[in-house]
């Protein structure tokens, strides 16, 4: 998400809403997690007029990796609209995004990045797979370089990893 940028002049909103209580995430989120937030808010508020849209808000939800379905959107749009223009302004957003960056699941975010070296959707890490990656993140790795970090993680032998060997490297269990 680091990638998001902020738009230019435009200052984060404040978050002494009066009618919104954002101390309990001040003290959980860390300082890149909130900036994370401000920027998909920023990126995608496409019209600048500080309120997402249901087609922003799904877009600017989806960059911090959260995927919902239009129903559950739509509902916390409902939730949250105080005046009836079915919009969200940035403290509900801060609050929600907030929320589900603070009570995600570890175990999901190593899903979600294994799928991401997967694929080609074998239900592994491949040689191939890992070779790929390294080249996008601009690793300049040898085929026996990645294979000694295959050979390293993986527990059945079978020389690729696996989404539980994976989770292991991870977690470090």
């Amino acid at each position: 998400m680091s990638n998001l940028r902020r738009k230019p002049n435009k200052p984060i909103p404040s978050l002494a809403s009066p009618s919104v209580d954002t101390s309990p995430l001040q003290d959980q989120l860390l300082d890149e997690q909130k900036q994370e937030i401000y920027e998909a808010f920023s990126l995608f508020d496409m019209n600048n007029d500080g309120y997402l849209d249901y087609h922003e808000l799904k877009v600017a939800m989806r960059a911090l990796g959260f995927d919902l379905p239009k129903r559950e959107i739509l509902d916390l749009i409902d939730q949250y609209d105080r005046d009836g223009r079915h919009l969200m302004q940035y403290e509900d957003f801060y609050l929600i995004m907030g929320e589900r960056i603070v009570n995600r699941d570890p175990v999901d975010e190593i899903r979600r990045a294994f799928k991401l070296f997967d694929d080609d959707h074998t239900g592994k890490i491949s040689l191939k797979n890992l070779r790929r990656v390294a080249k996008e993140l601009g690793e300049n790795l040898t085929d026996e370089e990645l294979r000694a970090m295959i050979e390293e993680f993986d527990l059945d032998g079978d020389g690729e990893i696996d989404e539980q060997e994976f989770i292991a490297i991870c977690t470090d269990s």
